[in-house]
């Protein structure tokens, strides 16, 4: 696990000997050579530092590309992804190295689904609780999540519900990696994520900021749907099976859950967050 002044960074692209680099870089399609930026030569495969972010898949890739708040550095695309990529590109003025798809899931790992596409970029900024910015005045806690299919799950419906903020913890919790943003399908860019050392002081500080706490859990002594709301609000879900901890549940001004009225009684974090989103949001504008 790899930091940069306190978060973690994304899996860099790892590079191997140069024999192979040299190989592969021999085969990359040449159609794109007379394009601005383009290039095909095997500095395309050169060992990056450590501190660079890694990020893959074509929605991931693109909305990094207009992120203001992201640097990127390089753009290792094969030739067909770099033409659905043109614009962003140009836009961007990210030096862009031609190469072929099999380089890149022999140095991203073949259950890698990087769609052509590979970006080297800066970690974004690292955000204090005190510096969300309370737009829509709804924020998500997350306590112990770790699986990052989850976590980028959950920023891509956050990002879709256009919630302030993802607070996660620094420890047991998914290093911010490509297969996290690839996930996301570029809702990393949009939602800030929110690294504390302790999730109960984080709650806290919320409360101290005006934030109603409420805890998702299934054994709440009200529905979501009928629990009084009012924003600000921090919407807390813990880890699939654990829930919350003991601690987090009484930093929480209310314990609520979802009640399902079909066979299946319970839901994925992911997909439980979905719900508990949309629910929010509908009592939230009544």
């Amino acid at each position: 696990m790899r930091k940069q002044g306190g978060r973690r960074t994304e899996t860099p692209f790892r590079a191997r000997n140069e024999k192979p680099a040299r190989q592969n870089a021999d085969k990359a399609p040449r159609k794109d050579t007379h394009k601005p930026g383009a290039r095909t030569d095997s500095r395309a495969f050169r060992r990056p530092s450590p501190e660079l972010a890694g990020l893959y898949g074509y929605h991931a890739v693109r909305e990094a590309l207009g992120n203001p708040r992201r640097e990127s550095l390089d753009l290792f695309a094969t030739a067909a992804a770099a033409e659905k990529l043109a614009t962003e590109i140009a836009a961007s003025g990210v030096p862009l190295h031609i190469v072929d798809g099999e380089a890149l899931s022999a140095r991203l790992g073949a259950e890698a689904v990087h769609q052509g596409v590979f970006l080297e970029a800066r970690p974004l900024p690292a955000l204090d609780v005190s510096e969300i910015e309370s737009r829509s005045g709804l924020v998500l806690a997350l306590d112990q999540i770790t699986d990052p299919h989850n976590v980028g799950a959950i920023l891509r419906t956050a990002a879709a519900f256009a919630a302030d903020a993802v607070i996660v913890t620094e420890r047991n919790a998914p290093e911010f990696s490509g297969v996290l943003a690839k996930t996301a399908s570029g809702g990393l860019e949009h939602v800030p994520l929110v690294e504390v050392v302790n999730l109960a002081r984080a709650l806290d500080r919320l409360g101290d900021a005006g934030y109603l706490r409420v805890g998702l859990d299934s054994e709440g002594p009200e529905s979501l749907e009928h629990t009084m709301l009012s924003r600000p609000v921090a919407l807390v879900l813990g880890a699939e099976g654990k829930g919350l901890r003991r601690l987090t549940r009484e930093k929480c001004d209310v314990l609520a859950r979802l009640d399902m009225p079909g066979a299946i009684k319970s839901l994925n974090v992911s997909n439980a967050c979905a719900v508990a989103l949309a629910v929010t949001r509908a009592k939230l504008a009544e």
